[in-house]
């Protein structure tokens, strides 16, 4: 059979499969595109600085969400200054310490079921332990409480992400250190983890997606209070609502123009994107430094 007439009879169906495949790419930009054009044409024109750096007040019928975008940095700092090492370190473990067996499996095993618990009973968790366990605050919730509830949720994702990433780097170069002389350890930092770098930045920013997004449980265990934080330091055994914990409450109680939830919205997606940007643009400077050195 020659090539023309075997491409003649395969060629319908790949096109077929080439035309759905773009067809349903397609739809997917549509719908991304639609859904962010939709929240930023609501939401931007109502966005100026009085909205983004004052508090709300029933009083004067203001719907500032500054406090909320201080407590959702706040979290997520919080929560990446815990889960970076716990999430790595575990990670480093699984690919490069850890012998395959019984409990390993059952590590992971357990590190893939955590990451399928939905956010409210890690919610419902954090209020039992953090708050009315170990005392971290008062009982409307605090925002270390908060934060640790949140490293529950993402350090499946941080960890997982962090894995595959460590096991995709060329076995080769790990060979080729080994024979120079150098130290397990020494691999690790100075091979292994530059090398899976971008992996562990998807893994980084994955998780801060999470975290910002995150309101069911921050609801039991940041709470609800939208005051401006007076202290840095003594706001970590404060309550405070996030950017979504605020939204929910505005979408579902009402109380506040129509327009609040969509700057809201508006908001948290510009929010997004500076910080993923920002894990970019800080990942990229730390690779050329490791690869000039």
């Amino acid at each position: 059979m020659s090539n023309t007439t075997y491409e003649k009879r395969i060629r319908p169906g790949s096109l077929a499969v080439r035309a759905l495949i773009y067809a349903v790419t397609a739809i997917v930009v549509i719908l991304v595109v639609s859904i962010i054009g939709y929240l930023i044409i609501k939401g931007l024109p109502y966005i100026n600085w009085d909205f983004l750096s004052k508090a709300p007040s029933r009083l004067d019928e203001t719907y500032g969400i500054g406090p909320m975008i201080i407590n959702t940095l706040y979290i997520v700092l919080l929560s990446l200054i815990v889960s970076i090492p716990l999430g790595i370190g575990t990670a480093i473990y699984l690919a490069e310490y850890s012998k395959p067996g019984k409990i390993i499996a059952a590590i992971r095993f357990s590190i893939e079921i955590l990451s399928g618990i939905p956010s409210i009973v890690y919610g419902l968790f954090g209020l039992a332990f953090f708050i009315n366990a170990l005392k971290t605050g008062s009982s409307g919730g605090s925002m270390i409480a908060g934060a640790l509830t949140c490293t529950l949720i993402v350090l499946p994702t941080m960890i997982r992400t962090t894995e595959e990433s460590l096991m995709q780097v060329n076995p080769s170069y790990r060979e080729a250190a080994f024979a120079l002389g150098a130290s397990k350890l020494h691999i690790i930092r100075t091979v292994l983890l530059p090398c899976a770098l971008p992996g562990i930045v998807v893994a980084i920013i994955l998780s801060i997606g999470r975290i910002v997004s995150e309101s069911a449980a921050l609801l039991y265990t940041a709470g609800v209070d939208y005051t401006m934080p007076a202290n840095a330091i003594r706001h970590i055994t404060e309550p405070g609502a996030g950017l979504t914990v605020q939204l929910y409450l505005y979408a579902t109680e009402g109380g506040s123009p129509d327009w609040v939830p969509y700057a809201m919205a508006a908001v948290l997606m510009i929010l997004v994107f500076i910080i993923n940007l920002s894990a970019n643009i800080i990942a990229s400077i730390f690779k050329k430094k490791v690869s000039i050195s």
